[in-house]
């Protein structure tokens, strides 16, 4: 559980610095749903840590929206990959997508 922890939190940190540069770029219009989704992951990622973190029973019930949040913030931020900071985020994103997922299959079997 702790790799996934790591990997929401390290996402989150990633999102939030993905949208604070959208926000210094020129056309900031045309990143505005890149803007909207890194702000709603770094939520997702955040909540689906602190409820690991406490180790409560519905710790993991997160982890299948986390994932499918984070991949839908890694595929706009990849369709602004001539950002770094858009690059890094989705790198972070697809990371923590993996994580979620390992998570939702271990409860499962």
């Amino acid at each position: 559980m702790k790799s996934c922890i790591d990997a929401c939190v390290a996402c989150a940190i990633e999102c939030q610095h993905c949208a604070t540069e959208c926000l210094k770029e020129s056309d900031i219009k045309s990143l505005s749903l890149c803007i909207s989704l890194v702000r709603e992951c770094a939520v997702a990622c955040m909540a689906t840590a602190q409820l690991m973190a406490m180790g409560g029973e519905n710790a993991t019930l997160l982890c299948q929206p986390c994932a499918a949040i984070c991949n839908a913030c890694a595929a706009e931020c990849e369709r602004n990959g001539e950002l770094e900071h858009c690059r890094r985020c989705a790198e972070a994103c697809r990371r923590c997508a993996e994580e979620c997922r390992e998570m939702t299959e271990a409860m499962v079997s």
